[in-house]
């Protein structure tokens, strides 16, 4: 599986020098991102904490891997032809990944996504080439879900393909052979911890995997924000309840164990649970202290890095993603109206609100 995404990722080899070429466009860019320390949280803590800048692919997320991962499986695999049509039902960031693969490759793009999703992801999806279907956001369970829709419309189309991203595991292949080599090589194999929220589970079980293998001793845990059922999935050993509630991070959280997540759920060593308002709270304290300007599930990835270094004591060395950026969020996450309509004003430390420029 996916032995052209292998090939690419051993050819490139491209480390952050300026002479490096990728040869292979876009596809090639994708990967090999930085591995930021961050310097205040790690004081705080007295352990290191490192986020793995995934905001720095080339169409600006984690999703990018799993885009470009899943169209060269189906390629290599003969499932979709020069000039087809790829379709997908996400929350945002593997659609705009996916649309810059097909830009790149030559394929049409149509994206079903919840209609709660920020507007700027909407936007850059229109402005990528995709034709985009915001529908009601429904759980999975609802034949009218986003996925359903999706896989139903490329049934429908000759020389098409539903791209699956929660269920098809060249997903977490990605991961298993760039994200997870690329973290063990910049840590030079010292790693006590690593840990990041869950959409489709791919990165999170991609990057375990390979960790695992390499370090037996090296502990993965999942972080959840609200609204998700995989904290209590994963606390009690394997109950999965009813989901309820909801959280302001987009596209993460989950109501069930998606076949991705499903390679490695057994071996995660724990779960946190990560308030929203914890989440916010570090997207100001990233900005203000790192200077990093990054969206509510990157900063909930670092709370949860945060407090996996307290668990494992002073001197350990945690790992999380930075998925994205936060101008995907900016209208929402640095907007004093929407925040206080959530509840959430309050969660920005005082010292911080000066950066909720936005009315």
């Amino acid at each position: 599986m996916l032995s052209g995404l292998r090939s690419t990722v051993a050819q490139q080899a491209r480390g952050f020098a300026t002479s490096n070429i990728a040869v292979d466009g876009f596809t090639g860019a994708v990967g090999n991102t930085p591995l930021i320390y961050l310097k205040s949280l790690s004081e705080q803590t007295g352990s290191k904490i490192y986020g793995k800048a995934e905001f720095q692919n080339p169409g600006g997320s984690i999703k990018d891997r799993a885009a470009v991962g899943i169209v060269l499986d189906a390629e290599e695999k003969g499932r979709i032809k020069p000039g087809g049509t790829i379709v997908e039902g996400t929350a945002g960031n593997t659609g705009i990944g996916l649309a810059h693969v097909c830009r790149a490759r030559g394929y049409k793009c149509v994206i079903f996504m919840p209609n709660t999703q920020s507007q700027e992801k909407i936007d850059l999806l229109s402005m990528l080439g995709a034709e985009v279907h915001p529908v009601p956001a429904v759980p999975y369970e609802n034949p009218l879900n986003y996925n359903h829709q999706a896989k139903e419309y490329a049934e429908k189309l000759e020389n098409a393909i539903w791209t699956d991203q929660f269920d098809n595991t060249a997903n977490a292949y990605a991961h298993y052979i760039s994200t997870g080599p690329e973290i063990w090589e910049q840590t030079k194999g010292d790693i006590d911890g690593f840990i990041c929220s869950t959409g489709t589970g791919g990165t999170l079980a991609g990057v375990g995997k390979y960790l695992k293998e390499k370090s037996p001793k090296t502990q993965i845990w999942l972080a959840d924000p609200p609204g998700s059922v995989l904290y209590q999935y994963v606390s009690t050993g394997g109950q999965l309840v009813e989901r309820s509630g909801s959280s302001i991070t987009e596209g993460i959280g989950q109501g069930r164990v998606t076949n991705n997540l499903g390679t490695f759920i057994n071996d995660l060593t724990g779960a946190l649970h990560i308030p929203d308002e914890k989440s916010i709270s570090m997207v100001y304290q990233l900005l203000d202290s790192e200077g990093l300007y990054v969206g509510a599930s990157s900063a909930l990835n670092v709370v949860a890095a945060v407090e996996l270094a307290q668990k494992l004591g002073k001197g350990s060395k945690v790992v999380t993603v930075l998925c994205d950026g936060a101008h995907r969020y900016q209208s929402r996450l640095f907007s004093k109206t929407w925040l206080e309509s959530k509840e959430l004003g309050e969660a920005i430390p005082e010292s911080l609100r000066k950066y909720a420029v936005l009315d």
